[in-house]
């Protein structure tokens, strides 16, 4: 998800790409929760004290943490389990704000029927919806690859991260309590998490930090994939203020 911006982010600063519980080869949520001595329900808690803990495990106690859509969720929940490790937020299509009912009762309702068929044909239509309208058009590849991500994750990781995403709390208030700088990311096009939801976020940012908005032209809420270079560009300019 995120290999097209770290190819080309300039620079010689280590970057590391952490897989979140239940996703690629990282263990499954209930996993790392026992590990941890966390409450096993599905939580963003879960997966940000497993960032914390994996940072630390590489020496790392200082650091510019970035997160897409539910990558998102997690760096701010990270914000607000260890702020002392966070020297620059970059918040990239995802929104601060927890779920409406109508939303949490859809997650849960997919998680469901994943795990009960064990299959993940239920979520395979949010491919394209993750793109923007311009490149679902003219970039059919995109959402290829969309699917072959989703269906890498199989019905285990897609049903955990749901009841995850549901159980969000709203942390607009963890961003205004943030001194640090910080940039949003969002895709012009982005019909998930848009940019009124991004302006949201900065304005929360600023209250006690420096926060900046980068509005991707014709990208939708994949910009790591959609628009590469500009989010790189982004993450450069946010080192370049820590």
């Amino acid at each position: 998800m995120w290999d097209d911006v770290v190819d080309i982010v300039p620079g010689e600063r280590p970057l590391i790409a952490i897989e979140l519980p239940g996703f690629g080869l990282s263990p499954r949520g209930e996993d790392v929760a026992e590990t941890l001595g966390l409450d096993p329900a599905p939580s963003l808690e879960t997966a940000a004290a497993g960032v914390v803990e994996a940072l630390r495990a590489h020496g790392i106690d200082r650091a510019v943490i970035a997160g897409l859509s539910m990558g998102g969720y997690v760096a701010m929940a990270v914000l607000e389990r260890a702020s002392e490790l966070v020297a620059g937020l970059a918040l990239v299509d995802t929104k601060s704000t927890a779920d409406g009912v109508e939303a949490i009762t859809n997650r849960h309702r997919i998680a469901d029927a994943v795990e009960d068929s064990e299959r993940i044909d239920e979520v395979l239509g949010l491919r394209t919806s993750l793109l923007g309208a311009t490149n679902r058009a003219a970039r059919p590849g995109l959402a290829a690859r969309l699917e072959s991500w989703i269906r890498d994750h199989g019905p285990h990781g897609v049903a955990w991260a749901q009841r995850a995403m549901a159980a969000r709390p709203d942390r607009t208030d963890v961003l205004r309590r943030y001194d640090g700088p910080s940039v949003v990311v969002v895709g012009d096009e982005d019909e998930l998490a848009p940019v009124a939801a991004a302006q949201h976020m900065v304005d929360a940012l600023s209250v006690r930090g420096s926060s900046e908005l980068v509005i991707v032209p014709r990208a939708g809420h994949m910009t790591t994939i959609e628009a590469p270079e500009a989010v790189a560009s982004a993450l450069s300019q946010l080192v370049q203020r820590v």
